[in-house]
């Protein structure tokens, strides 16, 4: 829900991070796997803040992340 453009509580402060404090180092994914699930459930495509980019799925890419260095902190 934090990624949709139509939903989103939150989508004006990641523009506003993504535009000021990480302007190229910070990326947000959408898991395309789940966009497909929740577009089959509701009927319509699921539009995106355009801050974010699709990934192919959020599992792997959060692997290739770690695979890369990065730690991954469940909250």
């Amino acid at each position: 829900m934090m990624l949709r453009q139509d939903k989103s509580p939150v989508k004006d402060r990641m523009k506003r991070i993504k535009e000021g404090s990480f302007p190229s180092s910070l990326t947000y994914s959408a898991c395309h796997n789940t966009m497909m699930k929740m577009e089959k459930k509701e009927g319509h495509a699921i539009p995106i803040v355009p801050e974010a980019r699709i990934v192919p799925g959020g599992v792997v890419r959060l692997t290739e992340l770690q695979e890369e260095g990065w730690a991954y902190i469940r909250p």
